[in-house]
């Protein structure tokens, strides 16, 4: 069942998202590149985001993720012969040397240690071929269509690629565990008598930058995933291919936050709709959002909204109780929904609650 606000409730609840907002050009020298606000999943700009490339050791931001929600962070870890002899860039790790999965998750995103990746893998996953198959099934999980994954650290490999566009799906889900953020955001550390410095120097020099992971191979090229927060915002910049990534992606930022603000709408527990109760003491409820929701907007852009109910309300009616969903588009297109639960309770009317007392104490004749 349908139900569409009336024209004057809306005309006063989109006031927040019509401010006008500067709309500025931005490219990239990348082969492949996407802006995508974090919280919302909106892309704010692409650039051939669909190719399916080398990402070098951005592949470590799905390793440090499935290990995160596999492992255990206080494990210690004994690093095997073979993640020693693991080609590429290098936390240092030394055979027999025992740290802890959370010490070997620094070395991973900071250093980008390939022998890292390799020894989580093993503790992890039981072995790389195990852990492998952990990674491509996460990747599926978070809808990385275009992806597929060979190994933990993002040495080339012809079975090993993604697309901007997954990507930044992905760094979307890491920027949301708490535990991978304060990792991947850290500028440096020192553990177990190592100091480990982050290559990602947006984290020194763009304002409200929280990381995420850099990579390179001569076949992949310079590649770099990143994510900045400003005035409670997060957007996500992915460059494959791209020889002024540091650039490209502050400037990214800088118009992604200029030209997409989210508009966040203050409805948590606010009341959206008055809804009909049929046989109840009041003919309405009132149905109140149970969530904030928020969608960046350019200039000219608006949301609309329209409640649609589960069923027709009948008393009585519960407060809290859900009720239906309020649904938000953008040009036609739905961008949302938030759930709505009824404000209060709406006991029967009278003469109802009677009619169901009788029908409770009825005799039939043979009594």
């Amino acid at each position: 069942m349908h139900r569409r606000i009336p024209a004057f409730f809306m005309a006063a609840w989109l006031l927040f998202s019509i401010f006008p907002c500067q709309a500025k050009a931005v490219g990239t020298s990348a082969a492949s590149a996407i802006l995508m606000d974090a919280d919302s999943g909106r892309v704010l700009y692409e650039q051939n985001a669909d190719a399916r490339m080398l990402i070098a050791s951005t592949t470590k931001i799905l390793t440090a993720l499935v290990a995160i929600r596999e492992g255990n962070l206080s494990d210690v870890v004994t690093v095997k012969r073979e993640a020693t002899l693991t080609e590429g860039s290098s936390m240092y790790l030394k055979e027999g040397e025992q740290l802890t999965l959370e010490a070997l998750l620094y070395g991973l995103m900071l250093c980008s240690g390939n022998d890292a990746a390799v020894a989580i893998a093993d503790h992890v996953g039981g072995s790389q071929k195990c852990f492998v198959k952990l990674m491509n099934e996460t990747a599926r999980e978070l809808g990385m269509e275009d992806s597929s994954f060979a190994n933990p650290n993002g040495l080339d490999a012809e079975d090993h690629y993604s697309t901007a566009r997954d990507m930044a799906k992905l760094a979307c889900a890491a920027v949301k565990n708490e535990t991978l953020l304060r990792i991947a955001s850290t500028q440096s550390v020192t553990i177990g008598g190592r100091t480990m410095t982050n290559h990602n120097k947006l984290l020194r020099y763009v304002d409200g930058c929280l990381g995420l992971k850099t990579g390179y191979t001569r076949a992949a090229g310079r590649t770099l995933v990143s994510c900045c927060e400003r005035n409670g915002q997060r957007l996500v910049a992915v460059t494959l291919q791209d020889g002024n990534d540091w650039a490209d992606h502050e400037a990214l930022y800088n118009y992604g936050f200029s030209t997409y603000p989210a508009h966040r709408a203050a409805i948590l527990g606010k009341t959206l709709y008055q809804a009909p109760v049929k046989d109840g003491l009041r003919d309405t409820v009132s149905l109140a959002a149970a969530e904030s929701f928020s969608w960046p907007l350019a200039e000219g852009e608006q949301l609309e909204m329209r409640v649609e109910l589960d069923t027709p309300l009948t008393a009585p009616v519960m407060a809290g109780s859900r009720a239906g969903e309020a649904v938000f588009t953008l040009d036609g297109r739905e961008v949302g929904r938030v759930e709505l639960l009824c404000g209060e309770s709406v006991p029967p009317k009278l003469e109802s609650a009677m009619a169901t007392l009788k029908r409770g104490f009825s005799f039939s004749d043979e009594d």
